[in-house]
């Protein structure tokens, strides 16, 4: 049997954050996972809500992903290491870390060339992909590989480094996208991914930085907290109900936009909302030799007009959430290269009401209108 080196914190009671179905959230009292020889033990101080929790908390599924038992959401945290295991020497209890969720073998061709991310044998924290499903980090006690935790740097907090996960997700599309100094960039969709994806490109150097969404409250809220140099707001309208409707409305989407922006075309466009139409505009929006990146994953078989994408060079580009950033995406941090980021995170609340914090990011903004950007739920 292996031995852990622990606290003098041995409590071992876990609160726990359970989805049992679509809007089913319990919250119960479990005995914490055991600490192996390579894992650690984190008191969780908080956790980060973002579009894949929501779809499970609606509908019980993401996408193709279905959950087949209870399980606990939650995989955008950080806290504070209480116990490791005896083999664990590069963190010790006590150790504020980032989390990084998935757990991957290290032994595959993809593990070994650094593309872990694509690891098939993956498993991820709040993820119904694999069975039996790996809990999220919605609990007080949350027991991981330690190699998967990273060191806070000083001064960086809880809730940035929460925030490390899907800024690790955007860290990786730019990295993919090549955006340099000069560019102009496009981005679809307004949300806590977006913004973190403007607070990047800036930092990295973009002349100019547009952001698009349907939610003039959401726009609003980039302008005013710098992640935009221009916003464009989309009209709400009917769902397409042909593929040759569908495109026609992305190319006058597409139009619209660069005549609102003053642009010729974006040398690099994100699109992070995965709808379909956002998917196809961003094809046309982009300029002869420029770059779409696909962050979004709301439509699993969208409709794209490739030949569009064909004749005038403009790479499509996959993301498919991370690797081997959260040392970078903490120093960014750390280095306050992201100043805006902090206002991202617009509710808190405590473990016991999550039902309430789904809610709130349920219906986009709380009672007094203010938009649900990011939502943090932890030891507040």
């Amino acid at each position: 049997m292996t031995t852990t080196t622990t606290t003098t914190n041995t409590n071992n009671t876990n609160t726990i954050a359970v989805l049992h179905g679509a809007k089913d959230l319990r919250i119960e009292s479990r005995p914490a996972r055991h600490v192996d020889e390579f894992d650690a033990q984190v008191d969780v101080k908080a956790t980060g809500l973002c579009g894949s929790d929501l779809h499970y908390y609606r509908h019980g599924r993401n996408g193709d992903f279905v959950i087949r038992e209870p399980l606990a959401m939650g995989h955008e945290a950080a806290g504070v290491v209480t116990a490791v295991g005896k083999s664990v020497t590069h963190i010790k209890p006590g150790d504020r870390v980032a989390i990084e969720a998935g757990i991957y073998c290290t032994s595959c061709d993809l593990c070994k060339s650094g593309r872990y991310n694509l690891c098939p044998n993956l498993r991820f924290a709040s993820s119904a992909k694999t069975y039996p499903h790996l809990d999220g980090t919605l609990q007080t006690r949350f027991t991981h590989p330690a190699r998967l935790l990273h060191k806070m740097p000083d001064g960086v907090t809880f809730e940035q480094a929460s925030l490390v996960e899907p800024l690790s997700v955007v860290l990786h599309g730019s990295r993919r996208s090549g955006v340099r100094a000069g560019h102009h960039v496009a981005i679809f969709g307004a949300g806590a991914v977006g913004l973190l994806a403007a607070s990047v490109v800036k930092a990295q150097g973009a002349t100019k930085v547009t952001v698009i969404d349907i939610d003039e409250n959401r726009l609003n809220f980039a302008m005013e907290h710098n992640f935009a140099d221009n916003i464009v707001l989309l009209p709400l309208g009917p769902r397409p109900t042909s593929t040759a409707e569908s495109l026609d409305a992305s190319k006058k989407t597409a139009d619209s936009i660069l005549a609102q922006s003053t642009s010729n075309g974006y040398d690099v466009v994100f699109e992070c909302t995965g709808v379909e139409t956002c998917m196809q505009a961003s094809i046309f929006a982009a300029k002869a030799g420029g770059k779409v990146v696909y962050i979004g994953m709301g439509t699993p078989n969208a409709t794209l007009p490739v030949s569009a994408a064909a004749f005038r060079e403009v790479d499509l580009v996959g993301v498919f959430r991370y690797s081997n950033t959260y040392n970078d995406a903490l120093g960014m941090f750390a280095a306050n290269k992201l100043a805006s980021a902090d206002s991202l995170v617009t509710h808190k609340f405590k473990l016991n009401d999550s039902k309430q914090a789904f809610e709130t990011l349920s219906n986009g903004k709380d009672s007094s209108n203010r938009p649900a950007i990011k939502i943090m739920i932890g030891d507040y």
